[in-house]
């Protein structure tokens, strides 16, 4: 990831909510979506970096694809939590495949 994309991401965060930042956290961390995830009958996506520590691929993105019946995993080699951002060509070219069919 470039230094003005680290960069740009700091400004974002810098102008969050610190309330809304922590409200987030809290949901997504606590909510237990499991249930949810069994009951999609669409066709799931799960885009994941392999690089990912903030979000493990294997706490997270592996788990998920898991829980969802018929869902398609692509895992981006090098890719860092915010993997659309870093790496653009391989996640579009994984999405417009996936939406293709």
């Amino acid at each position: 990831m470039s230094q003005a994309v680290r960069d740009h991401s700091a400004d974002i965060a810098a102008y969050a909510s610190p309330k809304g930042t922590y409200d987030c956290v809290v949901a997504f961390s606590g909510t237990d979506f499991r249930r949810d995830l069994e009951a999609f009958t669409i066709p799931v996506l799960v885009l994941h970096g392999d690089s990912d520590a903030v979000v493990p691929f294997e706490a997270s993105g592996q788990r998920t694809a898991a829980a969802i019946p018929g869902a398609q995993t692509v895992v981006i080699e090098g890719g860092p939590h915010g993997v659309n951002a870093s790496h653009p060509a391989e996640f579009n070219a994984a999405l417009l495949d996936f939406l293709a069919r």
